[in-house]
């Protein structure tokens, strides 16, 4: 269970292919705190740490992952939001997040707002996933509120602090996001749509 808070950010070392799997390599300040079989999360992806090397530390995403993440996209020298586990009796500053992936985005529009950006993204709505005016949503790991929620839209608004420290400062049209819409959400959807 993630909170949608950035930790830090982490850099793309290497990456790894084996069979069906890939093998992440991530350069990162938290790594020395890390332990083997460790649940971090990715851009949102929930992985468990498989090895650790200084200050690098290996991560392993299997097809199914990469099939419906951005994490297929990475490339070396890549910035990589991430987030350990929260701990039980520890503040939820953002939001429930699971670090279960539901769909990718794609960035349609970056507008700077006199201190703040906004940002558009689209979404291939037949999966039924929704969003809803200030509710929740993580995009690549990083808890938000919605802004002109759309069928197959919506928007953000991103304030320096989340702008700096987080990997949204990278993303311009047609970057590939990660969305986990929210877990409530979810449920009341299902809930409506087995009575229909």
């Amino acid at each position: 269970m993630f909170t949608g808070i950035i930790e830090t950010i982490g850099t793309v070392s290497a990456l790894e292919t084996e069979k069906d799997n890939l093998h992440i390599s991530i350069k990162s300040d938290i790594t020395k705190e890390l332990k083997i079989d460790q649940s971090v999360a990715h851009n949102g992806v929930c992985l468990t740490v498989v090895d650790i090397k200084d200050d690098i530390y290996t991560v392993t995403a299997i097809k199914e992952t990469l099939i419906k993440t951005n994490l297929n996209t990475l490339k070396t020298k890549d910035k990589v939001n991430l987030e350990r586990a929260m701990k039980l009796g520890d503040r939820l500053d953002g939001h429930i997040v699971q670090g279960h992936v539901d769909q990718t985005a794609v960035c349609e529009n970056v507008t700077e707002e006199n201190g703040s950006w906004i940002f558009t993204f689209s979404y291939d709505h037949n999966l039924n996933n929704i969003t809803i005016e200030k509710g929740s949503i993580t995009v690549n790991g990083t808890s938000l509120t919605v802004v002109n929620s759309k069928k197959d839209r919506f928007s953000v608004a991103i304030i320096p602090y989340t702008y700096e420290h987080t990997n949204f400062n990278t993303f311009k049209k047609g970057t590939v996001v990660n969305l986990e819409f929210d877990v409530l959400g979810k449920y009341v959807a299902r809930l409506v749509e087995l009575k229909k």
